[in-house]
């Protein structure tokens, strides 16, 4: 554990460049204090009549964009939310298994008859410090820009906490934060909220190291990724997890299902329900705050999965479909699924009704497999939904454009308008070592529809375990794409952005240029390099070396 700190730490701590600020807004319900960063302009900027000389920004790094903060890994994070303490009454420790953090924290759960997920509480018309934080956050104290905003014949209003329990309340969002994850910067899921997106992460039997997948999760949330999941199939899962938990400021997913497996030897037809419960709840102790659960793959889907071009092409759906198979047994998951669920409320842990039968080829796109799991999901979404617990809808997959309206339109139809979290979809299957930019493309549609988080995909996808820099050049490629989609849905937050971008680039404003861009890091090593390539070596120049001093448009448009 002793390279953390170089490896993760240097040599980019200030990776934001000088005029960024790490802020905190104070919350007016709950002692919430919702980080942001803030940029600071070279010079003020005129939109819409309103006068801009910063903007503060979205921020999901945690305490890593903070100078101020200096962080150990080997302790991890600060338990921020333990000081709101909410939960008072409501919870007891748990630490039966003698199970106890890295940070010596004793894990929690509800007591017997409580229900303490964010559900209960909107059902109940409670605002939790949680949803104070993420209406705060979605906001960026850009409120009063909100209020003035319009587009088209679209007015907005700056977003509330009543709003957020609302949303909740008829799960139309989710925000996942279990009890047992205090590190943790509260973020919302939802159609109506800005599009996220997660990043992967997790070692294989074939390679990387506990401190290798520390450092790619601490990397995807410095680069904008909303959650993180961890997806370990080799050595030291448990530990592996165990740190990235201590270190995360973003919610952490798992698939329990690889864990449990890793139990059976590997072997999936030597599963059994207590040996997935009991992990389960171990990750539960540990912080996880949603589990994808292959709970909808059913045994008569299979000989319409055995015709597909590509078969199944999910991990945790293909080891369901064996067990069913070897044991001509229906799906433990859906046989037990009240009983995770009940597990799942005791930690407020969010459900991730994972898509087992996603399409892996556009031939096997919008098939008979694909949407009557989807339909399973609809119904597993209304009983999760009886028990206070907060679901999520996983999509496909390889889907090509003209059949990307119709996979929202159906999940939002058949899965009661639950949050919908789509890998890609990827448009193409032929983009090996761009798959990155494919699944974008995609993402960017669909989130455009509806969607409410995109995985995001790496240049590795369907060669390799991606590396520190696979994930940046993934979470990068997503984060344009889910700010495409939000533009298309009339953002104001996102708009403002651009129009800044606008009014910088027509004024030869290159830091805030650079600044203002979702890596403003390479888009200041791009315009260095070129300047220095053809020796360029003028301060602020007013053109750029893709057209040169005389035939810059911008500059011709403003008679100079």
């Amino acid at each position: 554990m002793n390279t953390f700190s170089e490896h993760i730490f240097c040599p980019e701590h200030r990776m934001y460049g000088n005029a960024s600020e790490k802020i905190r807004a104070k919350g007016h319900l709950h002692p919430v204090e919702v980080g942001m960063r803030t940029v600071k302009l070279s010079r003020t900027y005129t939109c819409r009549g309103m006068e801009f000389d910063s903007i503060p920004l979205y921020d999901t790094s945690g305490p890593y964009s903070d100078p101020a903060v200096t962080i150990d890994p080997e302790k991890g994070l600060e338990p921020v939310r333990d000081c709101w303490n909410f939960n008072n009454g409501r919870t007891e420790s748990c630490n039966e298994s003698g199970l106890v953090s890295a940070r010596g924290r004793i894990p929690l759960r509800a007591k017997n008859g409580e229900s303490v997920t964010q559900l209960a509480y909107a059902r109940q018309g409670v605002i939790t410090p949680e949803m104070e934080y993420v209406a705060i956050r979605e906001n960026q104290l850009l409120e009063k820009w909100i209020s003035s905003f319009s587009s088209g014949e679209k007015h907005f209003t700056p977003l509330t906490p009543e709003f957020v329990c609302r949303e909740i309340a008829a799960g139309k969002a989710i925000i996942p934060a279990n009890i047992n994850h205090p590190e943790l910067e509260p973020m919302i899921i939802g159609r109506n909220f800005r599009v996220k997106i997660n990043a992967n992460i997790g070692n294989s039997a074939l390679g990387s190291s506990i401190e290798e997948e520390v450092e790619k999760a601490v990397w995807a949330c410095r680069w904008g990724a909303d959650t993180v999941m961890d997806l370990s199939t080799g050595a030291s899962i448990h530990q592996t997890r165990e740190w990235i938990l201590r270190n995360s400021p973003v919610p952490v997913g798992t698939v329990p299902m690889y864990q449990a497996l890793e139990k059976a030897d590997g072997i999936a037809e030597e599963l059994t329900w207590e040996l997935f419960r009991d992990t389960l709840i171990e990750q539960a102790m540990q912080g996880v705050d949603y589990f994808t659960i292959h709970a909808g793959i059913l045994q008569h889907h299979l000989p319409a999965a055995d015709r597909r071009t590509t078969g199944i092409v999910s991990r945790g759906g293909s080891i369901m479909a064996s067990w069913c198979k070897a044991n001509n047994r229906e799906n433990f998951l859906f046989t037990h699924f009240d009983e995770i669920c009940d597990i799942l409320r005791s930690y407020d842990i969010a459900i991730s009704l994972g898509d087992a039968l996603r399409p892996g080829c556009i031939a096997d796109a919008n098939d008979e497999a694909q949407f009557g799991e989807l339909r399973v999901l609809g119904e597993l979404t209304l009983r999760a939904w009886e028990r206070d617990v907060q679901v999520m809808i996983e999509g496909p997959g390889h889907v090509p454009l003209n059949l990307v309206e119709e996979n929202m339109n159906m999940q939002l139809e058949l899965c009661h308008e639950a949050p919908f979290y789509t890998l890609g979809p990827l448009a193409t299957d032929i983009a090996a070592g761009y798959d990155h930019i494919n699944s974008a493309i995609g993402g960017t549609l669909i989130a455009a529809y509806g969607c409410s988080m995109l995985c995001y995909v790496t240049p590795k996808e369907h060669l390799g375990l991606p590396d520190r820099n696979d994930v940046r050049e993934g979470v990068v490629a997503h984060k344009v794409a889910a700010h495409a989609a939000d533009l298309a849905k009339g953002n104001p937050a996102a708009w403002l952005q651009d129009e800044l971008m606008s009014r910088a680039r027509y004024a030869f404003a290159w830091e805030d240029q650079f600044n203002l861009s979702i890596d403003p890091v390479k888009a200041r090593e791009l315009h260095l390099a070129s300047r220095a390539a053809s020796g360029q070596m003028e301060e602020n120049p007013d053109y750029c070396t893709m057209c040169g001093p005389d035939f810059c448009s911008m500059k011709r448009s403003q008679g100079k």
